[in-house]
């Protein structure tokens, strides 16, 4: 697995909790901290920005993918608004993870709680370069479910 460097500041509400740390020695990402001080209670359907504590300077060439958490989402139905949401290599605000509840019950969002997870990527740069039309294929334009849910 490569390895980059990758600046991080830790807020001062974010003074006393860990660091982003891989769960396990293979991860692909690290999981991220609610750094509130008092309960955030999220009703059925409601969302709201839960700050992380941390900012990151990426190098040039990568980008963070936040991500929900499986099991967040399986047993409470708690998952991100946009997901991925995306950390460039130019921002160095607060990352924040803006969670929603998609399940049946309130949930609380204490101090502390793993609530999302980081997935550091690298980034293909491109250009573009227009066309009249585009090259044929066997689906054409044919996108929403147009290849069918049949194995």
């Amino acid at each position: 697995m490569t390895k980059i460097a990758i600046d991080v500041q830790r807020l001062p509400h974010g003074e006393g909790l860990p660091l982003p740390e891989p769960a396990t020695e293979l991860a692909a990402g690290v999981d991220l901290i609610a750094a509130i001080d008092d309960t955030i209670t999220l009703a059925p359907g409601e969302r709201q920005i839960i700050p992380t504590g941390v900012a990151i300077a990426l190098p040039p060439g990568y980008e963070a993918q936040i991500r929900p958490r499986s099991g967040l989402a399986a047993r409470n139905g708690i998952t991100l608004v946009n997901s991925p949401g995306t950390i460039d290599a130019d921002y160095r605000g607060e990352i924040g993870a803006i969670l929603i509840n998609h399940g049946e019950e309130t949930f609380n969002v204490e101090r502390g709680m793993r609530i999302a997870q980081m997935v550091v990527a690298p980034v293909t740069g491109f250009t573009w370069n227009e066309q009249e039309e585009l090259g044929k294929t066997d689906r054409g334009a044919g996108g929403f479910g147009s290849t069918g849910i049949e194995a």
